[in-house]
């Protein structure tokens, strides 16, 4: 008899189990940078607006791409912003990531990364970044973002110099020694280089095309679970339009996630974020033309299988 009761509680368990949404019982988990782009996450969470559209999220602080790149290449977190530059290492051999969305875009007013000549040197205009070392990181949106603006503003190869200088704490400090002439800078620690006398010569709002970044998840979770994805977009989408509409009453946000240093936070004005959308395949194409012509892949990521929509509200 009491075997009858466990064999009917188990069969009762599984059968509940089966029923259950599975967005309702999914929890992503996103490896978190402390840049702007993740204020729609945070104002996501802080609105229950995941909860809303049944989904779990969990916040997993990393302080570096390498770092997030490693927790997500290991499994341990589920989805993340980064750059189609980065989901195209990923994929270089299998698809492993895909991109679901657009986190940030520069629009007219608002750049996204910008070219900073220092205030010790006498560089006043792109035109004087012409054979003149620009500290950037190499291999990333941050290099690519660089060359694409200068070769629009009509430079040729040779005139693109750049030089290695991965951490942004470092660039800032060349830059304001005058040790380095010109450097590269994300929104919005480039507005402290300017507070330090750098002069902006060059970003990338008339260049949309360039500096954005994505929010891209592992393909085995999509798979597994598109549901949970989808609720997730979905909080995206709600957290976006109120951050677009009110920004400044989300300033708690910038200064309790470290998104905005704090002598910025009064004067900041925060980006208007892209509404539901994805790189385009010319996007895609042009990033991974700039890998190749780079060395840093000899293989075509296919567009179709890296890049997916369905799952946008």
């Amino acid at each position: 008899m009491r075997n009858k009761i466990f064999s009917l509680l188990f069969s009762l368990s599984i059968l509940l189990s089966a029923c259950a949404s599975p967005a309702e019982s999914a929890t992503l988990k996103i490896a978190v940078l402390p840049i702007i782009d993740t204020l729609p996450m945070y104002v996501a969470q802080q609105e229950g607006l995941f909860a809303k559209h049944g989904v779990n999220v969990e916040f997993v602080p990393v302080a570096s791409a390498p770092e997030r790149d490693q927790i997500l290449a290991a499994g341990q977190v589920d989805g993340t912003i980064n750059e189609t530059l980065a989901v195209m290492a990923f994929n270089k051999k299998s698809i492993q990531m895909q991109v679901v969305r657009y986190a940030l875009r520069p629009t007219e007013g608002h750049g996204h990364f910008f070219i900073i000549a220092s205030g010790k040197s006498s560089i006043t205009d792109v035109n004087g970044l012409k054979g003149v070392e620009i500290g950037v990181s190499q291999g990333t949106v941050i290099e690519y973002v660089t060359d694409r603006l200068l070769q629009s503003a009509g430079f040729t190869p040779d005139e693109i110099k750049t030089v290695a200088v991965p951490k942004i704490p470092d660039r800032m400090a060349l830059l304001a020694s005058g040790e380095l002439s010109a450097g590269v800078m994300p929104d919005p620690l480039a507005s402290l280089v300017v507070g330090q006398g750098g002069v902006i010569v060059a970003d990338d709002s008339s260049h949309p095309e360039y500096g954005f970044s994505v929010i891209s998840f592992r393909k085995q979770v999509i798979d597994e679970n598109p549901k949970a994805v989808e609720g997730f977009l979905a909080a995206i989408e709600e957290a976006t339009t109120l951050v677009n509409a009110d920004p400044a009453k989300y300033k708690n946000v910038l200064s309790e996630q470290n998104l905005v240093p704090a002598p910025l936070l009064d004067a900041y004005q925060a980006p208007v974020f892209p509404a539901a959308g994805v790189p385009s395949e010319a996007e895609w194409q042009d990033a991974l033309s700039w890998l190749k012509d780079k060395g840093m892949l000899d293989v075509d990521v296919p567009y179709a299988d890296s890049v997916n929509a369905t799952l946008l509200p």
